[in-house]
């Protein structure tokens, strides 16, 4: 599926939709240059999950935890890891047993690892600083998305 988006607001919104159909255990693979809205996007799937909570890219910290609302929210950035063996190190597995949703920024530096991840591109729309194509592949073709 690909949308447009003319805002970080209508990219949260998406995201926001998109949260409606996740199910615990699912993986989102975010993929997209630097400053095209993959945290922003992150933001509204976790509203749309219930939390509250400020949502900040994890680029220092590799993985931010949001626990609480419907669906608890593991959000990763990979792009200081040199590949999927690096995972094993951050305890990937750990947070998939944990029935959250792994949302993975730069999930091209590990795609290797991710098993039917749902996988959003991000990319800006030439001459229109604000304005993105987002484009929806895979695995969460569920009915009560929105999507």
């Amino acid at each position: 599926m690909r949308y447009e988006s003319h805002s970080p607001l209508e990219t949260e919104a998406l995201g926001q939709r998109l949260a409606a159909g996740l199910r615990p255990g699912q993986v989102i693979a975010l993929r997209g240059d630097l400053g095209v809205g993959k945290t922003a996007f992150t933001r509204g799937l976790a509203r749309g999950l219930g939390i509250t909570d400020p949502v900040t890219s994890p680029t220092y910290t590799i993985v931010n935890e949001y626990p609480q609302g419907r669906i608890p929210l593991f959000h990763f950035d990979m792009y200081r890891l040199s590949g999927p063996e690096d995972l094993f190190d951050i305890g990937w597995e750990d947070y998939l047993d944990r029935g959250g949703v792994c949302v993975v920024e730069w999930s091209e530096n590990v795609a290797g690892a991710l098993e039917r991840p749902v996988t959003v591109t991000i990319e800006k729309v030439p001459g229109r600083d604000e304005d993105r194509v987002i484009t929806v592949e895979g695995g969460c073709a569920h009915a009560d998305s929105g999507l």
